[in-house]
């Protein structure tokens, strides 16, 4: 059985919130036979500012600890395995801190039945946007980015690559991943209102195409409460922040195959099978990775 799942929720600032809502989806996901759960970006907790998720990212090691002990615990409750892929923020290493760089990592952890960390990949391209006369985002202000393309992961349903949220837009990302043998890509992510409205479906679909590849696409949904870790009132002034879901699930062809109710702020989980031999025959009558000209584009495709 090649049974996936999405959970698909909205990330406060309080990790025990959070993961009191992955323990919820994973539970529901082993309900229905899923082998392989996909959680969002940012999973662990969503902050109001840089500073603040450098000091979230603290308390995320112990997130990450209760919730290989979540999944051990559920595993055997059910008495069959599933794997979870989560994103999550990682503090700087020592390392790190004796270059005086404190900013955190963005990371998805891919965490097998047994509790166990078998690929931790650090994003590689950030949101860093400056539109003239629009918004400035700079997730480099507080994210260290990523020096290397993650290997492929042996899943129960597949050979994985993983990516994250703004690596969609980087075509060559995905094609190395599907030349290094990927059969599922996935790209966690929380992204905004404006760009998810425009692109998030395209994008989804495009890499689809360009790889043959199934595409899981688990998104954060929803308005943040970034004041959940606190007693305090947030300012009448300050800024809301809210990310576009529409997580869904998309096939070889660059079809959906099952999206999230979009009406929807609570937590979703949505299932799907993958037809294995839907991606054998795109892949055959197809054949891309045969007639790639790399004498001309090199060999990163």
């Amino acid at each position: 059985m090649n049974r996936i799942a999405i959970g698909q929720l909205c990330s406060s600032s309080s990790h025990d919130h959070n993961l009191e809502r992955v323990r919820y989806l994973t539970e529901q996901a082993l309900k229905q036979d899923v082998r392989l759960v996909f959680f969002p970006e940012a999973t662990d907790y969503i902050s109001r500012s840089a500073a603040h998720s450098k000091v979230l990212a603290q308390k995320t090691p112990v997130f990450v600890e209760q919730l290989k002990k979540t999944i051990v615990e559920l595993c055997s409750r059910y008495g069959k395995p599933i794997d979870v892929s989560i994103g999550v923020h990682l503090p700087p290493d020592e390392l790190d801190v004796s270059k005086k760089d404190d900013r955190v990592k963005n990371c998805n952890l891919y965490i097998n039945h047994e509790g166990k960390i078998i690929q931790s990949y650090q994003k590689l391209h950030l949101f860093d946007v400056d539109v003239p006369n629009g918004p400035i985002t700079r997730e480099s202000d507080s994210v260290q980015p990523g020096n290397e393309l993650p290997a492929i992961v042996n899943t129960p349903v597949g050979k994985l690559g993983t990516a994250i949220c703004f690596d969609v837009r980087f075509p060559e990302m995905s094609l190395k991943l599907r030349s290094n043998g990927a059969e599922i890509l996935c790209f966690p992510s929380a992204f905004t209102m404006k760009t998810g409205e425009a692109h998030w479906q395209i994008l989804g679909q495009a890499r689809a195409l360009d790889t043959q590849c199934f595409v899981v696409m688990p998104g954060q949904q929803g308005e943040h409460d970034v004041y959940a870790d606190t007693t305090e009132e947030p300012p009448q002034n300050s800024v809301k922040r809210s990310s576009w879901g529409h997580s869904m699930i998309i096939d070889p062809w660059g079809s959906v195959i099952i999206k999230a109710d979009p009406t929807s702020n609570e937590p979703q989980l949505i299932v799907a099978d993958l037809d294995k031999s839907l991606q054998e025959k795109t892949r055959t009558n197809m054949p891309l990775w045969k007639q790639r000209r790399r004498d001309i584009f090199g060999s990163y495709v």
